[in-house]
């Protein structure tokens, strides 16, 4: 049964996480999804708000929390949780000057670029790394076949 509820609530993390994707466009100003649907092949520039930064960075904040969650709910580790953070941390300490510095002078030619580094912090891509790597630490730290 502990198995079960486990999995129950790591399936719940992940349908919130789908939510905030689902519900992006309601909640989440970001021209760059407008943009890539419909403007950018027509080579048309984009004009963004500096709010959009903030979108972004409430986004990243929210992936971020949940992820955590469902590694804390996986493993029930605080260093793994405090690992994590800090690797969340540092993907935003060195993403989000990224993308701000490419938003701010993004040409033509470096539009997926700027898309892309959005992409990375908008989404929770880091808990797809760090939950199977976790877990090949935690087998290889028990040890499977002794």
């Amino acid at each position: 049964m502990r198995g079960f509820r486990k999995i129950a609530i790591i399936g719940l993390l992940i349908g919130i996480l789908a939510l905030i994707r689902l519900y992006e466009y309601r909640f989440f100003y970001d021209p760059f999804m407008y943009f890539f649907e419909q403007k950018y092949q027509a080579g048309e520039g984009i004009d963004f708000p500096a709010y959009m930064f903030l979108n972004v960075f409430w986004r990243f904040l929210l992936n971020t929390i949940i992820s955590l969650l469902i590694l804390f709910v996986a493993f029930r580790s605080k260093s793994i949780i405090k690992f994590s953070a800090l690797i969340y941390l540092g993907f935003f300490v060195v993403l989000f000057p990224v993308f701000i510095y490419l938003m701010n002078h993004v040409q033509p030619d470096e539009y997926l670029a700027a898309f892309y580094v959005r992409r990375f912090l908008a989404h929770p891509v880091l808990v797809l790394i760090l939950l199977p790597a976790f877990y090949y630490y935690r087998l290889q730290k028990v040890g499977w076949g002794d």
